[in-house]
């Protein structure tokens, strides 16, 4: 065969490469828009059918369990939603957690709507009063039976939002033993507003806590403070004052208010009288219940002190020859001295008592080693 006939390999090198440079270069064409700009292929995502694509994050924190306390009396409209919200709320966080109910003596369905969820879960308990005792003793009852290391309270009425509960445990995360929720927007008569301000400056000042909402239900406790601390009558909402007395730190955050969905609220006029009366007690159990000698002895100091200045003057007219038969003030001198005196001997009575009583498992002790 002549070298004519023979094919070119060169030729069909060439001829395949440049078949190879057009079709890159239509293919580059392709991937450009418009502008002339280059963009990689797209890549297909592909999903397992058993994740989530958007779940919650959850929540760090230092404590292993968590404690949910709700005091109710006749709420037997709010059990079912209460119950869903905390669930909505709790679940994605991932944190190990128990609800208890303390029914407060309920006269409508409450408990038997309790009986139910508890049954379905059991990590909702309950503890059911025979009659109204109140919700002092409510929580004091509650804080006795969690087990948890962190504490939160709320009420029962849909006014509290759970969704604020990571926040609280955030703030006790700092370093805080106590944080207390704080109502900056209330869904509340106009009334019940102004007296509760009211009231909040006055136990801000007398108590030296700078929060303004001491009776907000919606609260954080580490584990120590509620097992330190002892809630009677109506002392619920001093729970601050009895936690700042025992030596633990008080926060507060900002929290949701919402208005009351179902029934009515049970709190009267009378709450307000109530609250200034119970403040003169915490008052007196949380500064002097240990020296009442220095509370009896000051006002037994300024009664004597004042009725003697007024015998004293009575003394000096009497002497200038001013009949004293006819001058009220005589009685009043007397009366105040002898005032004075009883409130000492009241005083030296208090601290015998104290002394007589006086136990080293009274004092809290924060750590040792």
């Amino acid at each position: 065969m002549d070298s004519q006939d023979r094919p070119d390999k060169n030729s069909s090198r060439n001829t395949s490469s440049s078949k190879n440079r057009e079709q890159k270069s239509q293919n580059s064409a392709q991937n450009k828009n418009s502008s002339g700009r280059r963009y990689p292929p797209r890549r297909r995502k592909y999903y397992n059918r058993n994740q989530k694509r958007d779940q919650s994050p959850k929540l760090r924190t230092s404590f292993r369990k968590i404690s949910i306390l709700v005091p109710l009396y006749n709420e037997e409209e709010s059990v079912h939603p209460l119950i869903n919200e905390i669930k909505k709320v709790m679940n994605p966080l991932g944190l190990n957690y128990e609800v208890v109910f303390v029914d407060d003596g309920s006269t409508d369905n409450s408990l038997r709507k309790l009986k139910e969820i508890c049954n379905n879960d059991k990590r909702f308990t309950y503890i059911s009063f025979r009659k109204n005792y109140g919700k002092s003793a409510a929580l004091q009852i509650g804080f006795k039976h969690v087990s948890g290391d962190a504490i939160i309270t709320m009420d029962a009425d849909l006014q509290d939002d759970p969704k604020e509960i990571p926040n609280l445990l955030k703030k006790l995360d700092e370093g805080y033993d106590v944080c207390s929720g704080w109502k900056k927007k209330r869904f509340d008569p106009i009334v019940k507003k102004l007296s509760s301000r009211f009231f909040n400056f006055v136990t801000r000042v007398m108590s030296g806590i700078k929060i303004h909402d001491f009776n907000c239900g919606l609260k954080a406790y580490r584990k120590d403070v509620v097992k330190n601390i002892r809630v009677y009558g109506e002392l619920h909402r001093y729970i601050p004052v009895l936690a700042k007395w025992q030596g633990f730190t008080i926060t507060e955050v900002p929290v949701q208010h919402h208005p009351r969905r179902y029934g009515k609220t049970k709190f009267g006029i009378s709450r307000f009288f109530k609250g200034f009366i119970d403040l003169i007690t915490v008052i007196f159990s949380t500064r002097y219940i240990k020296r009442p000698m220095h509370f009896f002895g000051f006002l037994g100091a300024i009664s004597f002190f004042v009725g003697f200045i007024v015998l004293g003057y009575l003394t000096y007219l009497w002497i200038n020859g001013q009949p004293l038969s006819n001058r009220p003030m005589l009685f009043l001198g007397m009366l105040l001295i002898i005032v004075g005196v009883q409130f000492f001997a009241v005083g030296l009575l208090g601290e015998m008592l104290v002394h007589s009583a006086m136990d080293d498992d009274e004092y809290v002790i924060k750590e040792k080693s």
